[in-house]
């Protein structure tokens, strides 16, 4: 909005109720399309089809790019996740060897004790 433009608390009650009956029509246009496909869960292509439907096509474009920016961001966090499970798993496994490689010690010097109690019989 420009500066200087106030609202009143009615036309925001307006609004907001605007837009939630907006949401709603959207979402039971977009779950005509997901029974149509014979599903019960709606994804974006029935929210644009929805959108299209509604003859909202000056909305298709920043949709689908929000759409794409919002898979890119979560193809970043599963990568990034995917990347510390493998790095805690690398750690785990170093952690595990140095554990074996201890016990490995340990055993060579109770072995070590073991011949040289031997010789000293």
């Amino acid at each position: 909005l420009p500066d200087g433009v106030n609202i009143s608390k009615e036309a925001r009650s307006a609004i907001s109720r605007a837009a939630s009956v907006f949401v709603l029509y959207a979402t039971s246009c977009a779950n005509n399309f997901a029974m149509k496909g014979k599903r019960k869960t709606l994804n974006a292509g029935d929210v644009l089809s929805a959108m299209e439907e509604m003859e909202f096509q000056r909305f298709m474009v920043p949709l689908k790019e929000s759409l794409e920016v919002y898979r890119r961001e979560q193809k970043g966090k599963k990568e990034a996740r995917k990347d510390k499970d493998k790095k805690a798993d690398s750690e785990e496994q170093d952690k595990s060897r140095e554990e074996d490689n201890d016990d490995d010690d340990e055993r060579m010097e109770e072995e070590e004790q073991n011949d040289e109690e031997e010789v000293d019989n």
